[in-house]
């Protein structure tokens, strides 16, 4: 059994390590728990900003050239990632190595220069304008969705920013951010691999013992929710549209989450999937169609998105409705169930190979308050029913949970094809 080990500094810094002695490279990450929900009104954007100009260069090293050749020499290559509710610096180091990839990420959390903050902000905005069209309308159908299910709140708005709010972040909403978020209390440090605790922990203690900071702000939770369908289409020029079909659902520590879990695999988790079945295999009108799980504190949602051709859109509508239905209707057979179920007990044990995906287990899983370990969850999805299902399918699937998102040259007409749809849906539910 894999199990990390956990120490908690004076200054409320937590530091993991998950011992994994018979792999050859370690993985190294720090969380922070702040994301896009956490920029302020007119600074959307700022927490994804800060993590790029992070990489710019510190007081130890000068530039982000100096950085990644720092890390190069331990064996790594430094990357980041901002989301809606952590971001994280991670990158692979040779076991040997740890304590001085700690040192180097330690230089650019606590001593960052801030510097290049136009040309980060000229990056930043070629990246935010792949998710505009020509007329430079939003055609991230991620980005719409979210609007959606949380109107006029942060999670509804795009973690990159806006072009405005990119153009409006200057040095000082960095300076107070990282003041503010960038504290030891929010964050987790992980380290997975051949490593041993003690030393790992000795290293965090000597990196970052003098690291200080005040609790970070609370943050904003969703208080308010859609009581019917909400549709959006948005023209862009394609050969397809793409279709996403969202619908509000649990809170990740929530009782129906695993259930939601595995509707998703049962949904459009692969080849037997029955979106996957129907869509492409018998009407043949998607190449793929996937299935997503989002989950935060106090709110999610499950996804499923597809791309057809424009006159493949009412079809495609209608059909992954019926799926959806269905199986809020009817309960799933005992093999279908057992063949799912044991798939994903499967590629939970392989995890086991992964020292990435152990870090992101028990070190995301620490900060954001999911403290489980494999066999947990193997146990509990053994234990889902197809009544549990059911029941889940019914609560999430209910039409005012509905969020459709269709993006690309729709045809005149196709909008009111699909109210009618979701009208339908709504009464035959």
């Amino acid at each position: 059994m894999i199990r990390p080990f956990l120490h908690t500094q004076s200054n409320g810094l937590r530091v993991v390590c998950v011992e994994m002695p018979h792999l050859h490279a370690a993985e190294l990450a720090i969380y922070v728990k702040v994301g896009g929900r956490n920029d302020p009104p007119g600074r959307e954007g700022l927490s994804h900003f800060l993590e790029h100009i992070l990489f710019r260069g510190t007081a130890d090293y000068a530039s982000s050239l100096a950085i990644e050749t720092a890390f190069e020499a331990v064996g790594g290559a430094p990357n980041a990632a901002t989301d809606a509710e952590s971001t994280c610096y991670y990158s692979r180091v040779h076991p040997d190595h740890v304590r001085h990839g700690l040192e180097i990420f330690a230089s650019m959390l606590l001593r960052p220069l801030l510097e290049g903050i136009e040309v980060e902000q000229r990056i930043i905005a070629e990246e935010a304008r792949e998710d505009l069209n020509e007329q430079g309308d939003e055609v991230n159908p991620d980005t719409i969705t979210s609007r959606l299910l949380w109107p006029r709140h942060p999670l509804g708005m795009p973690t990159i920013g806006t072009l405005e709010s990119i153009a409006a972040i200057d040095r000082a909403d960095l300076e107070a951010h990282l003041q503010r978020y960038y504290v030891p209390s929010s964050t987790v440090v992980v380290v997975a691999g051949p490593v041993r605790s003690r030393e790992v922990f000795a290293a965090a203690s000597e990196v970052f013992d003098d690291w200080c900071g005040a609790t970070a702000p609370p943050t904003p939770m969703v208080t308010k929710r859609n009581t019917t369908p909400q549709i959006r289409f948005v023209r862009d020029s394609d050969s397809q549209v793409n279709l996403q079909l969202s619908f509000l659902g649990f809170p990740r520590n929530d009782r129906h989450f695993m259930a939601v879990r595995l509707l998703r695999r049962i949904l459009a988790g692969g080849g037997s999937s029955r979106l996957h079945l129907r869509l492409r295999e018998e009407l043949g009108i998607v190449y793929s169609v996937e299935g997503a799980v989002g989950a935060y504190d106090e709110t999610g949602c499950l996804t499923f998105d597809l791309s057809t051709a424009p006159a493949n859109l009412p079809q495609a509508i209608e059909v992954t409705l019926d799926e959806l239905r269905r199986m809020a209707d009817e309960p799933i057979t005992a093999a279908e169930l057992d063949r799912f179920r044991q798939s994903y007990i499967f590629d939970l044990e392989y995890s086991r190979d992964s020292a990435y995906e152990m870090g992101v287990r028990y070190g995301w899983g620490e900060l954001v308050g999911v403290k489980r370990n494999i066999e947990e969850d193997q146990e509990e999805a053994r234990r889902i029913t197809a009544e549990m299902l059911q029941e889940t399918a019914r609560a999430l699937f209910a039409p005012q949970n509905l969020n459709l998102v269709v993006v690309g040259p729709y045809k005149t007409g196709m909008k009111k094809t699909a109210r009618g749809l979701i009208e339908r849906y709504a009464e035959r539910f």
